[in-house]
């Protein structure tokens, strides 16, 4: 969940800049006598990175909003404070600043954490989890959630944004300005034509490069089991695994995609694969089995 929104997030801020600054007349500045390259590269550099970590920076406030998520400010039940105090213990072992914890109404079994930083963390965990999860296997959830906190898998996600950012703003611009002057024949400065085609482009662009943060997050996944079998017990993890698994096997009672790790049900295959954010739970199952052997 964390990654999608961080994705939508990430494609509204740069679409938004970049109808903004065309309308300031910035694309024209940059290619007033063609394609200043260098220009473009720092250009698009710049605003890459820049609405990378403008994502990062409001991602606990776009998660709480997309999630309804209530943060516990005050427990309310010995369930609520369980939950607060097991988030503290877990976030003290990881060397990390307790992070806010939050419960958002959601049947599907559901956890996420995200944050600018590891000090700054928002934890969250859906009704459905709490229902159906005994405590040991949410506390898993909870290890694997703060371990990509302690992991800075955010933080380097926004940096690989970045340079993804980076290539789909320039990319854009070139195939915009390229379509312009080919198809619609513009040889003066820049037509709506470019600049439909600029936007066109970077929509098209950012979801197919996002096929790299997928990438990234499906590693990430296999650090963040270790880092919850550190924190809860191996044991507790593969059993949170496994019910998940068992849950993704009944569809009269879960939907198509279960939220909880990111997990799609069943492994998907060829040009599918390459969006999934989180790995087909038996290789995360048999991956904290090897790596429990080898310790």
């Amino acid at each position: 969940m964390r990654i999608l929104l961080f994705l939508a997030t990430n494609l509204a801020v740069i679409v938004v800049a970049s109808v903004t600054l065309s309308l300031l007349g910035v694309d024209g500045y940059l290619q007033q006598n063609g394609i200043n390259y260098s220009s473009l590269l720092v250009f698009a550099a710049v605003f890459g990175f820049a609405g990378s970590f403008i994502s990062l920076l409001i991602s606990k406030f776009m998660a709480k909003r997309a999630t309804g998520a209530r943060v516990i400010e005050s427990p309310r039940t010995p369930a609520e404070r369980w939950l607060v105090d097991t988030v503290a213990e877990l976030a003290r072992n990881a060397g990390i600043g307790m992070p806010e914890v939050a419960i958002f109404p959601a049947s599907q079994s559901n956890a996420f954490a995200t944050g600018w930083n590891k000090n700054d963390a928002l934890v969250a965990v859906s009704e459905g989890l709490l229902q159906r999860f005994n405590k040991d296997e949410i506390r898993a959830v909870l290890g694997h959630e703060i371990g990509h906190v302690a992991n800075g898998d955010m933080v380097t996600l926004a940096l690989i944004q970045g340079v993804v950012n980076t290539f789909v703003i320039f990319a854009a611009r070139v195939i915009g300005s390229l379509v312009d002057r080919v198809v619609f024949r513009n040889e003066s400065g820049h037509g709506l034509g470019f600049f439909v085609v600029t936007i066109v482009a970077e929509i098209v662009l950012g979801i197919l490069a996002s096929t790299i943060v997928f990438w990234f997050s499906r590693r990430r996944e296999f650090r963040a089991d270790i880092a919850g079998a550190q924190l809860a017990g191996t044991g507790a993890m593969i059993s949170a695994l496994a019910r998940l698994k068992q849950e993704s096997e009944m569809p009269d009672q879960m939907p198509d995609s279960l939220q909880a790790f990111g997990i799609n049900r069943g492994s998907r295959q060829g040009l599918a694969a390459l969006f999934m954010t989180h790995p087909p739970l038996e290789d995360r199952i048999a991956a904290l089995k090897q790596a429990s052997q080898a310790g």
